[in-house]
């Protein structure tokens, strides 16, 4: 196994773990992004096939995620929060914005106007992204009182952030928002760090894993059936799920637009320059490792 290889992994999966901490960001395209989509679905969908060599890709990839989510969840709620929270959010949407173009060349022929069924789609789903952010989360009753019925809903929780985490333009964590359980699964993953400092408080390591074990098998299950479905549509269906993505790419700017000027607590001319600034610096890096690296399957 290739060192370099697997440090590349483990950083792809760091930006995975990082960008699924920010509600709205969607973790597929930061994947599409760096080049790893293609192999991430293969690796899911194949794994009883050659367990040792997807193995050797998706614990690097774990690692990192799980790093990335434990690592950053505190210090990207703090910038979001804070009065750097426009320039970082517009990063986001240049990440997003630039990818556009890549899946946009994937759908439309040279030369010609959208077909009408391609057109469709594409309005379909970016209105169902509108309609999902204008949704009030699900209010989430005995918070405090984990039982067995709420752990069942937190693994169908899981179940369907999975489908958001593999669909490029859909948010895994903004599904968690919707679902009234994001606070609940950031605070216990950033009860993690303080678990390792005190390792033998098992009332901590319980209430942390009666979050996090029904939700981490909710994802694999949620995960396992969409890479799967997604793998077959490329093949024999790929204009459709390309028109299916850009709809979702296009939705999603519209709301971390949004949610943007939201998350911004006044506003001033260094203010909208650093946004503006850090926006075109998504965009580009986006965009020049999107055209570089750019693969599904």
């Amino acid at each position: 196994m290739q060192i370099t290889k697997v440090i590349r992994d483990f950083l792809n999966g760091l930006a995975f773990g990082i960008i699924e901490t920010v509600p709205g960001v969607s973790g597929g395209t930061i994947a599409i992004i760096l080049g790893f989509y293609g192999e991430l679905i293969e690796s899911l969908n194949h794994f009883t096939e050659n367990a040792k060599k997807y193995t050797k890709f998706l614990i690097p990839i774990s690692l990192g995620i799980a790093t990335g989510l434990v690592t950053f969840s505190l210090i990207m709620t703090h910038l979001l929060l804070k009065y750097v929270s426009f320039p970082t959010m517009t990063f986001f949407i240049g990440l997003t914005v630039g990818i556009i173009p890549l899946i946009y060349v994937k759908v439309k022929e040279p030369k010609q106007w959208f077909k009408p069924k391609e057109l469709a789609l594409i309005l379909i789903a970016f209105f169902t992204v509108l309609v999902m952010s204008n949704l009030k989360p699900l209010p989430i009753e005995g918070i405090n009182h984990i039982d067995a019925p709420f752990m069942l809903f937190i693994f169908l929780a899981g179940v369907i952030a999975a489908i958001a985490l593999v669909v490029p333009g859909l948010s895994g964590s903004f599904i968690l928002l919707l679902l009234g359980i994001y606070p609940l699964v950031t605070y216990s993953v950033s009860s993690i760090g303080v678990l390792l400092t005190d390792i033998t408080n098992m009332s901590l390591m319980l209430d942390i894993a009666k979050v996090l074990v029904p939700l981490a098998l909710g994802i694999i299950v949620g995960g396992l059936s969409m890479a799967r479905l997604i793998e077959k549509l490329l093949k024999n269906h790929y204009k459709t799920i390309y028109s299916i993505i850009l709809g979702f790419l296009l939705g999603s700017v519209c709301v971390l637009f949004r949610e943007s000027l939201s998350f911004q607590s006044g506003s001033s001319a260094l203010i909208i320059i650093a946004g503006v600034s850090t926006f075109l610096l998504g965009g580009m890096i986006s965009f020049s490792l999107g055209k570089k690296r750019f693969r599904l399957l």
